[in-house]
């Protein structure tokens, strides 16, 4: 590969050491781009270059010139550290003083609607695209919901239930719910609110084989500020199955661990992803069904930042959730092989 070629695949991703930065570095390589990896640990991002046989260059979100290094040449950047209420805007920053894309797979609800509060106007001054929460959560519920729009121009609710047989853990997923930790949040009449009441319990009909599942309604997620950012649905509602929800509160639950031998270092838990939307008396639904919440993320991230830096998008610049700036469906069915998808 020549130098410009590859100056052109080359990803930066920061928190490229940590459990979900692993999946993408191995993603990137696997679809040709050349990672080069960043975060603030010197020792682990050395190992990890080694082991990888790429660049390493260490950066930490409160020294700016050291981000203005580890950017130096890469075509975009994937923000994988959480929590990213600290990393978010910094890396931002980062991204628009060099003049290159930017998307991170940011689950905690208010950093996302920081990141379109506070840099919408400048990605665009700028001609960067910014793509926050390019993951599970955020970005795959997004982009069912808006598959399942269709041509619908608004719809009345939206509904994402999570159907997780269980749910390990990492690190950063426990610090991210440290720093959210408070009221809960939900999406009602267009805007959000904090509710000190305790979430409702009820039950759920996931498509077999998962079926009638208890779920926490209410169970907010990053869907929350993704879907309602360019889609006009006053009422948005995201569940998790109790199950899951219970093991993410219990701290003995052990991180998440490979369960095979193929290499791709998944764990042994699957999902569900069931969205409905309603618009007068008409419903549709989308779903998704794959396995391993963290490395299915990935995919995702990846496959949006190939389609940024090749063109393959709807909107050129701004903060914009993967629902806007990608063609949902087209996107969706791309992930074949990671996630199966039916449409409506």
């Amino acid at each position: 590969m020549g130098a410009e070629a590859a100056a052109g695949r080359t990803v930066a991703v920061f928190g490229a050491y940590g459990h979900t930065g692993r999946f993408v570095v191995e993603e990137l390589i696997a679809r040709g781009f050349v990672p080069l990896l960043s975060g603030r640990d010197a020792v682990r991002l050395k190992a990890m270059a080694v082991e990888y046989d790429v660049e390493a260059r260490p950066a930490s979100v409160d020294d700016p010139v050291s981000l203005d290094r580890a950017l130096a040449g890469a075509a975009a950047v994937i923000n994988c550290a959480g929590p990213f209420a600290t990393t978010a805007a910094p890396v931002i920053e980062a991204a628009l003083r060099a003049r290159i894309p930017y998307l991170d797979v940011a689950a905690e609800i208010e950093a996302n609607a920081d990141t379109f509060a506070h840099f919408a106007d400048r990605a665009r001054a700028a001609g960067v695209p910014v793509v926050p929460a390019m993951a599970f959560y955020g970005g795959l519920g997004d982009l069912l919901t808006t598959a399942a729009m269709g041509e619908w121009t608004a719809a009345d609710e939206a509904h994402v239930a999570y159907g997780l047989n269980s749910w390990h853990p990492t690190p950063g997923t426990r610090i991210a719910g440290e720093v959210s930790r408070g009221r809960r949040v939900r999406f009602s009449g267009g805007r959000l609110e904090y509710r000190d009441d305790a979430a409702p319990v009820l039950e759920w009909v996931f498509p077999e084989p998962m079926g009638a599942r208890e779920v926490i309604g209410e169970f907010t997620m990053a869907d929350v500020v993704t879907v309602p950012s360019h889609l006009s649905i006053p009422e948005v509602r995201t569940y998790m199955t109790v199950a899951a929800a219970r093991d993410l509160s219990a701290p003995e639950t052990p991180a998440p661990v490979a369960a095979d031998g193929d290499g791709a270092g998944r764990s042994a838990q699957t999902f569900v992803v069931d969205v409905v939307v309603r618009s007068g008396g008409a419903e549709r639904r989308a779903v998704a069904r794959g396995r391993d919440i963290y490395a299915v993320t990935a995919p995702l991230v990846v496959e949006a930042a190939e389609r940024v830096l090749t063109g393959r998008t709807e909107v050129g610049s701004g903060v914009v959730s993967a629902g806007e700036m990608f063609d949902a469906a087209d996107f969706l069915r791309a992930l074949a092989g990671h996630v199966t998808v039916e449409l409506p």
